[in-house]
């Protein structure tokens, strides 16, 4: 009996994802009908919505400065401890932003809680090369990444619900402490790595090792886990620049609604918090079938025998493809049904390309540099996506959001072009100027 252990600790970070996404939303459901007229009742709607700007844009580039940071802190503290570190401070950040009283505060809170939360991702990318084979890491991403969805479905009602019956700064000293209490199962179960642990069968054991990228480059008789170069050999492969490129095009897409779909429904389409509550949590569903699907997908053409540099290319530019035109549309949309159903099929779009896009570090390198390559491609998707951020107010003057629609579209072509172009055949590389015995 091989066993099913791995899926438990999937399950967990995708539940540390979930909490991750309820965390970060609370403040953009919030902030349009409750903190928003509380501590700036001077203000019209556009200038809500600039001071929202600002506090995205700072929550961002502290995201961006934290996947490279905890990319790092990952590779040297290992899985286990690193997701300790990670959800304790952003949980803690969570239940601060109870204290804030204006865009000083609010973005000193916020700045902590986008370097803690950043974590998640090298980490699951980490977790990810770490206890599953090859064939079976899309599935895995796929997994982690409907916890994004899954957390979007959860906190738009959950927290519209709440603000209903109790006051907003409750609320985020009770979504802070959600986290917390994560951490006890999760120092339980992953206790050791996959080689170490002992409630793992040897078959199950096997399995995820045998299914990962190991390789003797050196021929000193000992596995070497695959290809882990140093930080500016990384940085000088164009499969790398490929990752980092693939990863900042498509990234702000998925930013561009998290932070602004409650303001644009509230804004274009004249919504109030319990319609918000009753139907602002449809696109998510779509993200959420999408990241299942793009798994899936993968698992399945690898089992019809296509390549790794077949089944990413496909998925990756698939997924692009349908967002291209639903994003196009959106610029046009003039009922809210017609907006939510193009929102749907654009994060089902997005969700089937990004969870093979963040497995390339693991398709490429060793498990010794995924967490560093992953943080470095996080950290220039989130200072593409804080570049976004920071224009939708100028450029949603008088709720006019055509133009960052378009500006989205020709993201999604950028993420295309760079996984056929830069990342070239996808596959486990070799070292500069390796040769093989004779």
């Amino acid at each position: 009996m091989k066993g099913n252990l791995r899926w438990f600790v999937v399950g967990l970070v995708a539940l540390a994802t979930i909490i991750n996404y309820i965390d970060r939303q609370t403040l953009n459901v919030l902030w349009p009908n409750h903190i928003a007229p509380d501590l700036f009742p001077d203000m019209d709607a556009d200038g809500h919505k600039h001071i929202l700007g600002i506090i995205s844009v700072v929550f961002i580039f502290s995201y961006a400065i934290g996947q490279a940071v905890f990319g790092k802190i990952f590779d040297w503290i290992g899985t286990r401890l690193g997701f300790v570190l990670s959800i304790g401070v952003w949980s803690v950040a969570t239940a601060l932003h109870a204290f804030a009283q204006g865009i000083l505060t609010f973005s000193f809170f916020r700045a902590l809680l986008g370097v803690a939360e950043a974590g998640n991702w090298p980490g699951a990318a980490k977790a990810n090369a770490e206890w599953f084979p090859v064939n079976e890491r899309a599935l895995a991403q796929g997994i982690f990444n409907s916890g994004a969805a899954i957390g979007g479905i959860i906190s738009i009602p959950l927290i519209a619900y709440l603000a209903i019956i109790m006051d907003w700064k409750l609320i985020f000293l009770l979504v802070g402490g959600v986290g917390l209490v994560w951490l006890v199962p999760w120092l339980v179960i992953v206790k050791a790595p996959p080689r170490y642990h002992s409630w793992l069968t040897d078959e199950e054991r096997e399995y995820i090792l045998s299914g990962q990228i190991n390789e003797d480059l050196n021929e000193d008789g000992n596995l070497d886990g695959g290809y882990n170069p140093s930080t500016a050999e990384l940085l000088s492969r164009k499969q790398s620049w490929g990752v980092i490129v693939a990863s900042a095009a498509i990234d702000p897409i998925w930013w561009l609604f998290i932070i602004w779909i409650p303001t644009y429904l509230f804004e274009v389409h004249g919504f109030d918090i319990k319609q918000l509550a009753a139907s602002g949590w449809l696109p998510y569903v779509g993200a959420m079938l999408g990241a299942w699907f793009g798994g899936l997908l993968a698992q399945n053409r690898f089992k019809a025998g296509w390549s790794v540099n077949k089944t990413r290319k496909f998925t990756i530019t698939l997924g692009c493809l349908i967002m291209l035109p639903a994003l196009l549309a959106m610029s046009v949309a003039v009922t809210p049904v017609l907006a939510l159903t193009l929102m749907f099929i654009i994060l089902f779009g997005f969700q089937t390309a990004i969870g093979n896009v963040q497995t390339l570090p693991s398709d490429f390198y060793g498990g010794k540099t995924v967490g560093t390559l992953s943080g470095f491609a996080g950290m220039a998707a989130k200072f593409a996506a804080a570049g976004l951020t920071y224009l939708v107010p100028v450029l949603t003057l008088g709720a006019n959001y055509a133009p960052v629609f378009i500006l989205g579209a020709a993201l999604a072509l950028t993420a295309i072009a760079s996984v056929w172009f830069l990342c070239g055949n996808i596959g486990p590389l070799k070292p500069l100027g390796y040769r093989p015995a004779k």
